[in-house]
C-alpha cells in the first residue's frame, strides 16, 4: 500500500484499487425440492461472495423446537472455484418472514441448518406459494 506524502502525484497506477472482480451466474447445482430464481457469485482476489435466491418447491421445512433443521438440508452445491478452501463457513439466509443459518463446506455443499419458523413449500402450500429464500455468504479462499 502506498502512503500518501506531500507532493505525490495522482496516477492511474496509484488509483488502482486492486484486481477486477471475476463473476459467474452458472454452475450451481440445486438440492431436491428447490428451484433457482437467481445465482450470482463474485471473487476479488481471495474474497468470494455468493448470493443464492431459491424457491422451495418441496414439502414444508419444520424446525425442531430449538430452531435446528434436523437433519441439515442440502439446498445447493456451489461450483468448483467458488468454494471455501479452509473448512466449513457459516452464512445467513432469510425469506422476509423466516431467517436462519446455513453452511458451505470445501465440497461446495450448502446446507440449511436453522430456521426461526416453518419454511413453506409448494408441496404443502398452493403451488407457487412456497418460500423464496435468499442465501448470502462471504469468505476468504487460501
Amino acid at each position: 500500500m502506498t502512503l500518501w506524502r506531500p507532493g505525490m502525484r495522482i496516477t492511474d497506477d496509484r488509483l488502482n484499487d486492486g484486481p477486477d472482480p471475476v463473476t459467474t451466474e452458472s454452475g450451481l447445482i440445486l438440492g431436491a425440492g428447490f428451484t433457482l430464481l437467481d445465482f450470482r457469485a463474485s471473487r476479488v482476489g481471495k474474497i468470494v461472495t455468493l448470493d443464492l435466491y431459491l424457491h422451495r418447491t418441496g414439502a414444508d421445512i419444520v424446525p425442531a423446537t430449538n430452531g435446528n433443521v434436523t437433519p441439515d438440508l442440502q439446498v445447493a452445491t456451489a461450483p468448483d472455484g467458488w468454494r471455501p478452501t479452509n473448512g466449513t463457513v457459516n452464512g445467513t439466509w432469510g425469506d422476509g418472514i423466516a431467517e436462519g443459518g446455513f453452511v458451505i463446506g470445501n465440497d461446495g455443499l450448502c446446507s440449511l441448518r436453522t430456521t426461526t419458523t416453518t419454511i413453506r413449500g409448494d408441496a404443502t402450500a398452493p403451488t407457487g406459494n412456497g418460500s423464496n429464500l435468499r442465501f448470502h455468504i462471504v469468505f476468504i479462499r487460501s
